[in-house]
């Protein structure tokens, strides 16, 4: 099943896509949030969608999509996490997953603008194989890890690299500036993708290739990241665990690559559809 939330920013409404078609939820009348996922949100949204699906109404294609989640409780990223992008930036492999966070403030729609932040210079592109956590999650074994994934999301983990590099502290500071996390188009449940951890991923700018990888190329794969993350924090229903980004980001690029407004990002996952993101200039809320 594929979850979209769709309508203006701060006010989606639920709905799904069945046979390429979206449809809206909203007499389903939950937001998918916490409680939505922590209350078997997914097989409940199911049946009513099994029900009712003669009646359900259809959504327009000029619709905004937003993010497929309810702002989660946190977002949580693997860093260097492909052994190819570790030596694209001279970074030496990770011994065990290097943990950073986003801002929930960061997530927008898959086809929103990407804002360069005030004073930015550097800012850069990452396409990411993102999971939602479907229930809380606490020492969890690498066994039982895939139990606690409810589905698989695209992400632009857009990155400010002199905010996140130059600026002191840790990577926080580059990865959550406003609509710094694009996600979706869709939440796809985890019965629809057979094996995440073999899945294409690529990336163009202004329609010139950038990115194109294979989650093949996991140092840590989904088992071991919610198996590693459940050690150090509880996580919750709907949180948003992103996995790293192949080579090809910007930073690899001698000399480095930046985003400018008026460029084009077009980024995609194989089973997760594409997003399309237009970068801005700066503007004061």
């Amino acid at each position: 099943m594929k979850l979209i939330r769709y309508g203006a920013l701060g006010q989606e409404k639920t709905g799904v896509v069945i046979d390429g078609k979206k449809y809206d939820t909203s007499a389903f009348g939950e937001d998918y949030d916490e409680k939505f996922f922590e209350t078997d949100g997914i097989n409940r949204l199911a049946s009513f969608v099994e029900k009712n699906k003669a009646s359900l109404p259809a959504v327009s294609d000029t619709e905004r999509l937003g993010s497929p989640i309810g702002r989660p409780s946190k977002i949580v990223c693997i860093g260097l996490n492909y052994a190819k992008h570790a030596q694209e930036t001279n970074a030496p492999i990770p011994k065990e997953p290097i943990i950073f966070f986003k801002s929930t403030t960061s997530v927008v729609g898959p086809n929103d603008n990407i804002m360069l932040p005030k004073d930015s210079v550097k800012t850069d592109w990452e396409v990411e194989l993102a999971f939602v956590i479907g229930k809380k999650a606490s020492y969890v074994s690498k066994e039982e890890a895939l139990d606690y994934v409810a589905g698989y999301v695209l992400h632009n983990d857009v990155s400010e690299r002199a905010f996140q590099l130059e600026r002191g502290g840790q990577w926080a500071k580059g990865k959550g500036c406003d609509t710094f996390a694009p996600l979706g188009p869709w939440l796809v449940t985890k019965d629809e993708i057979a094996d995440p951890n073999n899945l294409r991923l690529w990336l163009k700018l202004n329609d010139k290739m950038m990115q194109d990888g294979n989650t093949d190329d996991f140092i840590f794969d989904i088992a071991h990241v919610v198996s590693y993350l459940s050690e150090f924090m509880t996580l919750l229903p709907g949180d948003v665990i992103s996995t790293g980004t192949p080579h090809g980001v910007g930073l690899g690029f001698n000399p480095p690559l930046y985003l400018k407004a008026g460029d084009v990002i077009e980024l995609g996952i194989d089973g997760l559809g594409e997003a399309k993101q237009t970068v801005v200039p700066y503007a004061k809320a």
